[in-house]
């Protein structure tokens, strides 16, 4: 069955946001969920991106989204899911498979 590859963006920055102690760094973060969702969900096309809130691509999109992080002081790593905010601060892996699910993906 061809589905659309999801996009995944982890907007984060390198230093942890105050509230964020203990927590991993939101590279840490974006690592963490590229590998669990592959191995989730293997041979099922999704793409994930790493966005530095303090120096985000040109894309005015992601670049507002970040000015947002940064003036509403959310709690990062924030991880979107085709636009939508699914995780703050400690993204929740149930709740991204589920979100991917509604896709159409299928654990193996």
């Amino acid at each position: 069955m061809d589905r659309k590859s999801v996009e995944i963006h982890v907007y984060g920055a390198e230093v942890l946001c105050p509230s964020c102690v203990n927590l991993p760094s939101s590279k840490e973060t974006y690592d963490w969920l590229e590998a669990a969702v592959g191995r989730k969900y293997p041979d099922q096309p999704f793409t994930i991106k790493y966005i530095d809130i303090y120096n985000p691509p040109e894309d005015e999109s992601i670049k507002s989204f970040a000015a947002k992080v940064i003036e509403e002081d959310m709690f990062y790593p924030i991880v979107l899911l085709e636009g939508e905010v699914v995780g703050e601060g400690n993204p929740r892996l149930k709740t991204i498979y589920s979100e991917l699910e509604k896709y159409g993906y299928k654990a193996v």
